[in-house]
């Protein structure tokens, strides 16, 4: 159980750290007065001073702040030449952006760090074409391909790539073919009718491949560069796999749907120690993830997010005028209040969900131990 917590806490408070650092870095680069740097959230245990900023350790061991000067749209601006509010909307922006692209860029460097310890990703030909996916109601789905099939000929030609697949099947388009498929040792001959399939589409219904992923270990001069590369990939991936996720919530919120797939502050923790129990690497890699993810929800233009401030800021660009403080104030609160419903709901359905799979003991109990 403490692993867990640790592992949990741990793993949030360098993300939200990180991404203060953000903030707090592109201030002092602008010259806007970090008022205090805080590790933790108060009450304030010990705060030494230096250059103007308070570093302060506080008493609940959760995440961190930055306090801005100017950066509260109702506190007294006691030096204006260094507040935030005070600054241009460009510097404002920049400032902003800037926990974000931390963020990004922990991604990355745990992405990067996970490759250059495992080792880099590589196809290697197998001269099979092994069925990875069956479309529902597809050509495929009807003749009685399976997933796990290797399909061996189309009619007489013999088929060792997927392209050597679809290049056949597009030549048969509008005909009865016969596949050769080897189920488990057992050949089989099956007739697909490849009739009526759109150009467009592909003929057969499948997600195939001919080929499997093996790891490399390049020189380690090498491994930096590549680490780099490969860890970018792979944020752009969970990056759009977020965009994605966020895209069908609101699809299903709008249907009056209940959101699958999405993970509150509970479901995180079952993740996080499922995930950090297997080892430093895979707890590494989660934390890539989630930081990725953090990146994005926090980008939205949503009240009380980063992206719902530059929206204000995009506001004053196109209006040449700022909205009211009290108004901002009031719907960066409605925003917040928004986003503590939005979060006590998905824990409520991470209960259930747990409930569902008989997982809800094992996970209370994590706490009694």
């Amino acid at each position: 159980m403490l692993v867990s917590l640790i592992s949990f806490f741990g793993v949030l408070s360098i993300l939200i750290l990180v991404h203060e650092a953000g903030h707090f870095l592109a201030a002092r680069r602008f010259g806007i007065w970090v008022e205090e740097f805080g590790l933790g959230l108060p009450p304030r245990a010990i705060g030494k001073k230096r250059r103007e900023t308070i570093f302060s350790l506080n008493w609940l061991p959760f995440g961190g702040f930055v306090r801005l000067h100017g950066e509260s749209l109702e506190e007294t601006i006691s030096n204006p030449t260094v507040a935030f509010l005070n600054k241009s909307k460009k510097v404002r922006t920049v400032v902003i952006v800037a926990g974000v692209l931390m963020n990004m860029l922990l991604g990355v460097v745990a992405f990067a760090t996970v490759y250059t310890v495992v080792g880099f990703p590589k196809e290697v030909p197998t001269g099979k074409v092994k069925i990875v996916e069956v479309v529902e109601n597809s050509p495929a789905n009807a003749a009685g391909i399976k997933e796990g099939d290797i399909i061996k000929k189309l009619g007489d030609k013999e088929l060792q790539t997927s392209g050597e697949l679809i290049e056949n099947v597009n030549a048969n388009r509008g005909k009865e073919a016969v596949l050769t498929v080897d189920r488990n040792g057992e050949v089989l001959e099956l007739s697909v009718n490849l009739k009526d399939v759109p150009a467009e589409k592909g003929a057969l219904g499948v997600v195939m491949s001919s080929s499997d992923i093996d790891y490399y270990f390049p020189p380690i001069w090498q491994r930096p560069f590549l680490g780099v590369y490969y860890g970018f990939k792979e944020a752009i991936f969970w990056g759009k796999a977020v965009i994605a996720g966020l895209s069908n919530l609101v699809s299903d919120i709008s249907h009056g749907q209940v959101p699958k797939d999405i993970a509150g502050p509970i479901g995180i923790f079952d993740i996080s120690s499922d995930v950090c129990s297997k080892g430093i690497l895979p707890c590494i890699n989660f934390m890539g993830v989630l930081s990725v993810n953090l990146a994005i929800i926090n980008i939205l233009p949503f009240p009380a997010l980063d992206g719902g401030r530059l929206l204000f800021i995009a506001i004053e660009a196109i209006t040449r005028r700022r909205v009211t403080p009290k108004l901002e104030t009031m719907i960066h609160a409605v925003g917040m209040a928004a986003l503590l419903i939005l979060i006590l709901v998905i824990s409520f359905f991470d209960i259930k969900r747990l409930a569902a799979i008989n997982q809800l003991p094992a996970f209370l109990m994590q706490f009694f131990k």
